[in-house]
């Protein structure tokens, strides 16, 4: 399983702007094939800073997902938002407790 983080830093007024692009996708991400969950998180004290959360299958499944025309799309109407470059990181889980 892969943990995709990607945190992101959108100028101020572009914050609704974003939130409706992923609202508008987030159905079809969570449904692409290896998506095992889809989750947008805010920083407590940077309201304008946001990280995706997403749990993949394999790095497969990211990587079809990474080269399809949903993500293509959508990163298209995101990246024109950001203040800062994105970072993200892909993460195997090595320890889980329940």
């Amino acid at each position: 399983m892969i943990h995709r983080i990607v945190t992101m830093t959108f100028r101020e007024d572009e914050i609704d702007t974003f939130l409706e692009v992923f609202d508008a996708s987030k159905i079809h991400i969570r449904n692409f094939p290896g998506c095992l969950g889809l989750t947008l998180l805010q920083t407590s004290n940077k309201l304008y800073q946001m990280s995706t959360f997403s749990i993949w299958e394999n790095e497969e499944a990211l990587e079809a997902y990474r080269h399809s025309d949903l993500f293509k799309s959508t990163w298209a109407k995101t990246k024109i938002l950001f203040a800062e470059k994105p970072v993200a990181f892909s993460n195997k889980a090595i320890r889980t407790l329940d």
